[in-house]
């Protein structure tokens, strides 16, 4: 199912094609390679994500209409609580994975993360206003930018190269079923407790737990040589710039497909706003991440075959048709539509840039290279959805989809413009 190519002969035509210096050689047939062939440890983190997905989405499938039905939030004000929180987890994201470089020790860290984001997991059922809720949701995603470098750059330090495109989609499939099965609950739990947010918010705390015991039990610290300890001790802000060029690009690249891509808080609204019953509002989310869920793995093992460039394309169009679908939606289904295809954009890329930051980064530099990449791409999440909200509550939830339609189109052209490898 992989590619057949040794890491020498691993070259990609176009933009984005990389190999990296610091992979050993791969010896495995490639006939030997397949879900199997994955460490057990990419499963381990896929199932840490898998739960704590499925707490946090139980939770964000209701909280937009929790902020705006019960605590009596604006659009605006829903807009900056999303923007702010996703900007405080891409800034924290840059130091946890440079700490993590310095000290070699990812686990732990990670393990913090996901802990104070199940300690949250109480606060929002417990909110009487908004305020409650900005604090806990600036918690979380606190925890979750401790959580995420280090993650990420774990998944690389425990898979070969080759299959490395692989295990970054395998991860996001199992991220992908737990954001799947946390709306899925939330349906069934509104319907079963009478449409009572409170009392179903409370069970998302379960999950959460789950999730931060697996990971301290099932994960162990890859051993580093002696050399790469030498190296980590001298690692200083100066070493950023060995980052190369390639790796930049990546990381202009991601802020530009968030840019286009705001808060999923706004889908959740807008089947709200053409007539969904609130009971069966999360089901916009079950669309959504049933389509991530299936192509996430498909798109990593295609990144470790194919050009990167034609997948990232293929990605943005279908992000522009999900954003003049939700556009024109007058209707349940017309929006749930669009929910697809940007599960389909979502899967299509994620696993795949996630890739491209871990081929291009050194690899005693790779948790920095992943919080540097997720700080920009935070910031840009923070202003798309601030725009959003503004354009829904001057214009109307139509101008929001197609300003994402907008920004994903220069998305494309910029790709489809640029003339080769940078």
């Amino acid at each position: 199912m992989f590619a057949e190519q040794r890491i020498a002969h691993h070259q990609e035509s176009g933009l984005l094609g990389v190999t990296t210096p610091n992979q050993k050689r791969p010896t495995r047939p490639a006939a030997a390679r397949g879900l199997r062939a994955l460490p057990a440890g990419v499963w381990v983190l896929g199932g840490v994500s898998m739960f704590m997905d499925m707490s946090s989405e139980l939770v964000h499938s209701l909280l937009p209409v929790f902020m705006a039905t019960v605590l009596g939030a604006s659009m605006i004000t829903i807009g900056l609580i999303e923007g702010v929180a996703e900007a405080a987890a891409a800034i924290t994201k840059v130091f946890s994975g440079a700490i993590s470089d310095y000290l070699g020790k990812r686990k732990w860290l990670a393990v913090l993360g996901y802990g104070l984001a199940a300690v949250t997991k109480p606060i929002f059922p417990l909110a009487t206003t908004i305020g409650w809720v900005f604090t806990a949701r600036f918690i979380d995603r606190i925890g979750k930018g401790i959580r995420g470098a280090p993650r990420d750059a774990l998944v690389a330090d425990i898979t070969p190269l080759e299959l490395r495109g692989a295990a970054y989609g395998l991860r996001q499939s199992l991220d992908s079923i737990g954001a799947f099965i946390g709306p899925l609950l939330a349906i069934i739990l509104m319907v079963l407790l009478a449409n009572d947010i409170r009392a179903v918010l409370w069970l998302a705390v379960i999950p959460a737990f789950i999730a931060v015991a697996l990971l301290m039990i099932g994960i162990r610290e890859p051993e580093s040589s002696s050399a790469e300890s030498a190296t980590r001790s001298r690692l200083t802000p100066s070493d950023v710039k060995r980052l190369p060029r390639r790796y930049w690009l990546i990381v202009v690249l991601g802020g530009v497909f968030t840019l286009a891509r705001f808060s999923e808080a706004f889908l959740v609204l807008r089947v709200q706003d053409v007539g969904l019953a609130i009971s069966y509002v999360p089901v916009v989310l079950i669309v959504m991440n049933v389509v991530y869920a299936a192509t996430a793995y498909p798109a990593g093992v295609a990144s470790d075959r194919f050009g990167h460039r034609s997948l990232l394309i293929v990605g943005l169009i279908m992000l522009v048709l999900a954003d003049l679908v939700l556009a024109a939606a007058s209707s349940p289904l017309p929006a749930l539509t669009g929910a697809a295809l940007w599960g389909l954009h979502m899967g299509l890329t994620q696993g795949l840039l996630a890739k491209l930051v871990a081929d291009t980064s050194p690899a005693d530099l790779r948790g920095t290279a992943f919080g540097i990449f997720n700080l920009i791409s935070g910031g840009a999440l923070l202003l798309a959805s601030v725009i959003a909200g503004v354009l829904w509550s001057v214009i109307g939830a139509s101008a929001t989809f197609v300003a994402g339609a907008v920004f994903a189109v220069l998305a494309t052209l910029g790709l489809l413009s640029y003339p080769g490898k940078p």
